[in-house]
């Protein structure tokens, strides 16, 4: 095994390691505007480092987090004592990630479907990125369900950029972290979901083999197999782990390195009971089963903070209580009761 190989190994290992998950803490500047403008904070650079470190510093965060998915800007600023993010993260056991894709854009002659940009100049970008302290890497691609969508050409061209992406992220030793999210804000059911996540995975991972990218050295980020937000049929939490478990056991290869979950808009506490349901109904997957959320874990969090540094004790426990739910639900060992006592 070469030195990088073994660094992918390592890297791989500790981001899914037992009863621990990803923080993704990677929002664009755009987006973190819209979190920031619900509690009527204004999104300049001191306030979302400020937020950041809250996020980054939480006090026993690192024994539910491996790791932290950054943004450029984030990845270059530093703690209140002048730490650097990276090092602050590394010296707590925890891994730094980036996000490195530039967005969905338009996918050209297909309407309402977008393809992820970002490939021009990555290989240097991931050479400073490295330079700078990451472990890891995310690109997110993004699958409409809809009108005679998503197409073939939509789900061939996103996977296509992700093999291609995978493939610079491991010829320098960052783990990849692959992300195809099946959006879940249409009326579909839970079966059309299961049909159109089952595509992309298939079509993802033949790609990424043709692409000989390592498959035990990657990360998929992953939709739950879930009913669309606006569907008048709800499916149950033991039918969302069950279809979710059954989709990926049937078109994830058994030697990836490990599975997260995007949390997608679901509650704080739905997100955890799904994956705590899939753990604990199912215990002997090929990979491990944990998470990667963002506002699912940042939520509670961010209302309790409200821009205001006297808060920052109270927002810090929301967000481990968070942590602490997920990382149980990694294990099965989560109960809902566990939400009356916080």
């Amino acid at each position: 095994m070469t030195v990088i190989e073994q660094e992918l190994e390592t890297t791989a290992k500790m981001m899914v390691a037992e009863g621990k998950g990803i923080l993704a803490i990677d929002e664009s500047t755009p987006t973190i505007k819209k979190r920031f403008d619900t509690i009527n904070v204004e999104s300049t650079e001191e306030n979302r480092r400020a937020y950041r470190d809250l996020l980054i510093t939480n006090p026993g965060g690192s024994k539910y987090i491996s790791g932290m998915i950054l943004y450029d800007e984030t990845i270059r600023q530093s703690t209140s004592d002048g730490t650097t993010f990276t090092e602050k993260l590394i010296n707590d056991g925890i891994m730094p990630g980036i996000k490195v894709d530039t967005g969905a854009k338009d996918f050209a002659l297909h309407a309402n479907e977008k393809i992820t940009e970002g490939l021009d100049g990555l290989r240097d970008r991931l050479a400073e990125y490295k330079t700078l302290g990451a472990k890891f890497a995310k690109w997110r691609a993004v699958i409409t369900i809809g009108n005679n969508m998503p197409t073939d050409a939509c789900i061939d061209a996103n996977a296509h950029a992700l093999a291609r992406y995978a493939g610079l992220c491991q010829e320098i030793g960052i783990v990849p972290m692959v992300e195809p999210e099946v959006l879940m804000d249409a009326d579909n059911t839970i079966e059309r979901c299961y049909d159109v996540t089952e595509k992309t995975l298939s079509t993802l991972f033949t790609t990424l083999k043709d692409q000989d990218i390592s498959i035990a050295h990657t990360i998929l980020k992953t939709n739950m197999v879930i009913s669309g937000k606006q569907c008048s049929t709800q499916a149950s939490v033991e039918e969302v782990a069950k279809s979710t478990v059954r989709c990926l056991l049937k078109n994830v290869p058994s030697e990836l390195a490990g599975i997260v979950f995007l949390s997608g808009g679901q509650s704080a506490e739905l997100a955890t009971a799904h994956l705590n349901a899939m753990n604990q109904n199912n215990k002997d997957l090929p990979w491990p089963l944990s998470f990667s959320y963002g506002r699912a874990l940042q939520e509670p969090c961010l209302k309790a903070w409200g821009g205001e540094s006297t808060n920052i004790e109270a927002a810090q426990k929301a967000l481990l209580h968070r942590e602490k739910c997920n990382g149980l639900a990694c294990k099965g060992e989560y109960d809902e009761k566990m939400e009356e006592a916080a």
